[in-house]
C-alpha cells in the first residue's frame, strides 16, 4: 500500500469512528509510511480532487478585510512559492525562519517549504532582536521569511542568510511578490522520507534557552490525525482556532488537523479581542467550530451567550493551552446546549489526550487517551499508577510524537529514558480511564505537609461572581512551610477591595477542604504569560518569594489574618 493510501485509510476510520472514541482507539492504528510528502501527497491532490473549488482558508480583519482561497488556489500558488523559493537558492534540508503573522502568505510559504523538503522554524512576530538571534545562531538559519514592517528586527543581525520580505521594497532583502511570477507547477527534485525533517519548534519554557523540538513529515502531518479526530473536524467544516503563528497550536489546528480533514481555516484578526465582535463573527460566517484557550472562553461567558442560541453554526467548541475550568464548560453547556470539550497535548506532541465528540463528559477531566495513544501514570519509582505523571510507552511509540530535541541528545535521553516518553505533567486518572491534569511537576507544591494542586483550587475560585481569571502558587509560610496565594484577575465592574478579598476568602473557606483554603489573595490587572499564552506561575511563586523574605505587600494583598471575623471557621 501506498504511504498516501495508508493515510487516508487511517484518516476515513477516524472520520467514521468519529463519535465513537472507545472504537476508534480500539481499532486505529498509526499508518506505515515510507516516501511522504504531507503537501504534494495529500494537500495538492486535494487541490485536484471533487472539492478543489471549495475554501481552503478563509481570513478576515476587524476593518472588512476578507480573503479567501480554494484548495486549488492553495496548491497552485504554493507551487508558485516553492519555484520562487528555490530560484533564491532554498534547497532540501535548509532550515527557513518564518515570522508572519495570520495572513495569506504565511500558508502559501508553509506549503511551498513542505514541498521543497525545507525545515521551517516557525516564529513569533513578537519576538525581539536578542530571540531571533539565537534562533537564527542554534536553528542554522539559512533564509528568513518576513513581512517588510519586521525587517528592521534583522538589520543588527549578521549572517549569510537569505532575506526575502512581503510587502514594501527593503533594501537588501528578495521581495516575496516576485512568486507571482513563478510556474505555477512544481516537480519536486527528489522523493521525501516520512522520517526527513519538517519544522523545528523552539519551545517557551521557563530556562533561559528554549529547547529546540523536531518534528518530521510524518510526526505533525500525520501525528495531526489525533488532533483532528479530538475536535471532531469533518470535510467542509469552517474551523476557526484563536492562535498565534509561530507556536506549536497554530500548526495544529490552523493548518495540519483542519486540512487532514478537508476543512477550511477560518482566520479572525484583530487588534484587541471584543468578545462581542467575535460573537458577530461566527454567526456571519457560520463557524462550524471553534478552538479558544479559557482566557478568551473566560471573556466570552461574560457576555449574553444565551442571545445567540440558534443564531450560530457551531458544532464543536474546544478548549486548549491551559485546563478548563469546570464553570467555564458550565456556563457554556447552559448557554449554547453545547459540551465545551477539553484536550491535552504539548509542542513535542499532537493531541495526546481529550474528549472528542458525542462522549459523556465529566467535571475538570481532560479526557481519555485519543486514537494512537497509550497513556501511563508513572509515580516517582517509575511505577503505573492511579496518579502520576504523563508519559508515553514507547513500546508502542505514537507517531505524534517529536523526533527529538535538536539541540541536546542529552534533554532527548533524559525525556525517554527508561521506555517513555515523559511530558512533566501530573495527572490522575480514574476508573473509567478519565485523566484529569493536577499540574506541572514543578507547579504543584506542598502546604502542611498536603500535596496541593493549583488547578484545582484555580477551579474553585474562577465559580466566584468577580473573579476572571486566576493563578494559584506557594507563599512561603513559617508554620505551613507554605499557604496557597491567589492572584485574581477581577470581571468587568468589580473593584479590588478589603471587603470583596474577605467576601473571597469566606467563599473559598465553603468551596475547599480547609488544608487547600486559599490563605492569600492578591488582586491585579494582568498575569504574567508566555507569548503563547500560558500563565507564568514560575514569575509569580519567584515575587511572592522575594516578598515574604522582605515581609513586602502588593498594593492590593490581604492574608486571611487581616479578617478575624473569619476566624468562625476551623482552621484547618
Amino acid at each position: 500500500m501506498k504511504s498516501i493510501e495508508a493515510f487516508l485509510e487511517a484518516r476515513d476510520l477516524l472520520l467514521r469512528l468519529r463519535t465513537d472514541q472507545p472504537e476508534a482507539v480500539r481499532q486505529f492504528r498509526w499508518p506505515v509510511l515510507d516516501e511522504f510528502n504531507w503537501a504534494l501527497d495529500h494537500f495538492d491532490a486535494l487541490g485536484r480532487g471533487a472539492a478543489a473549488d471549495t475554501p481552503a482558508l478563509h481570513i478576515v480583519g476587524e476593518d472588512g478585510s476578507d480573503v479567501q482561497r480554494s484548495f486549488r488556489q492553495m496548491s497552485q500558488r504554493s507551487a508558485q512559492v516553492a519555484n520562487h523559493l528555490r530560484s533564491l537558492g532554498v534547497r532540501r534540508g535548509d532550515r527557513i525562519l518564518l515570522m508572519l503573522g495570520n495572513e495569506l502568505p504565511l500558508w502559501e510559504v508553509m506549503l511551498a517549504a513542505f514541498k521543497l523538503g525545507a525545515v521551517l522554524i516557525p516564529a513569533s512576530t513578537l519576538l525581539t532582536t536578542e530571540d531571533l538571534r539565537d534562533r537564527l545562531e542554534r536553528g542554522a538559519v539559512r533564509h528568513v521569511v518576513t513581512a517588510s514592517v519586521h525587517a528592521p528586527k534583522f538589520s543588527e543581525l549578521s549572517g549569510s542568510y537569505t532575506r526575502l520580505s512581503i510587502g514594501d521594497a527593503v533594501p537588501g532583502w528578495q521581495r516575496f511578490e516576485d512568486a507571482a511570477n513563478a510556474p505555477a507547477t512544481f516537480t519536486p527534485d527528489g522523493p521525501t522520507r516520512a522520517t526527513d525533517p519538517l519544522l523545528l519548534y523552539f519551545t517557551s519554557g521557563t530556562t533561559s534557552k528554549p529547547k529546540l523540538v523536531l518534528h518530521t513529515h510524518q510526526s505533525y502531518p500525520v501525528g495531526h490525525l489525533s488532533t483532528m479526530y479530538w475536535i471532531g473536524l469533518q470535510p467542509g467544516d469552517v474551523h476557526l482556532n484563536i492562535s498565534s503563528p509561530g507556536w506549536a497550536k497554530h500548526a495544529w489546528s490552523c493548518f495540519f488537523a483542519p486540512w487532514n480533514a478537508g476543512a477550511c481555516i477560518f482566520i479572525y484578526n484583530y487588534a484587541r479581542f471584543n468578545a462581542q465582535a467575535m460573537l458577530g463573527t461566527l454567526e456571519r460566517h457560520r463557524v462550524t467550530s471553534l478552538c479558544a484557550p479559557p482566557t478568551v472562553w473566560r471573556m466570552l461567558i461574560q457576555e449574553d451567550l444565551a442571545a445567540y442560541r440558534g443564531r450560530l453554526s457551531l458544532r464543536e467548541v474546544i478548549g486548549a493551552g491551559e485546563p478548563l475550568n469546570p464553570e467555564i464548560i458550565g456556563q457554556v453547556r447552559s448557554a449554547w446546549d453545547l459540551s465545551l470539550r477539553d484536550g491535552y497535548g504539548q509542542t513535542e506532541t499532537s493531541a495526546q489526550i481529550g474528549n472528542a465528540p458525542g462522549q459523556p463528559l465529566k467535571p475538570g477531566s481532560m479526557g481519555r487517551a485519543l486514537p494512537g495513544y497509550r497513556i501511563a501514570l508513572l509515580d516517582a519509582d517509575g511505577r503505573e499508577a492511579e496518579e502520576g505523571e504523563i508519559c508515553l510507552d514507547l513500546a508502542e511509540r505514537p507517531l505524534g510524537l517529536m523526533a527529538a530535541y535538536q539541540d541536546s541528545a542529552e534533554k532527548t535521553a533524559d525525556a525517554m529514558r527508561d521506555g517513555y516518553y515523559h511530558t512533566g505533567d501530573v495527572a490522575v486518572r480514574d476508573a473509567d480511564g478519565y485523566i484529569t491534569f493536577v499540574g506541572r511537576a514543578d507547579d504543584v507544591f506542598k502546604a502542611s505537609d498536603y500535596r496541593i494542586s493549583p488547578f484545582e483550587l484555580e477551579s474553585a475560585l474562577i465559580e466566584h461572581e468577580s473573579v476572571a481569571e486566576v493563578a494559584i502558587v506557594p507563599s512561603p509560610d513559617a508554620l505551613r512551610l507554605a499557604v496557597p496565594k491567589a492572584y485574581l484577575i477581577l470581571t468587568a465592574g468589580a473593584l479590588p477591595s478589603p471587603e470583596l478579598a474577605q467576601a473571597i476568602f469566606a467563599f473559598a473557606r465553603r468551596q475547599l477542604a480547609p488544608y487547600k483554603r486559599v490563605r492569600r489573595i492578591e488582586f491585579v490587572v494582568e498575569l504574567p504569560k508566555t507569548i503563547s499564552g500560558k500563565i507564568r506561575r514560575v514569575d509569580l511563586r519567584a515575587q511572592e518569594a522575594e516578598r515574604r523574605s522582605s515581609n513586602a505587600r502588593g498594593e492590593h494583598d490581604y492574608f486571611e489574618e487581616d479578617f478575624p471575623e473569619l476566624r468562625a471557621g476551623s482552621e484547618g
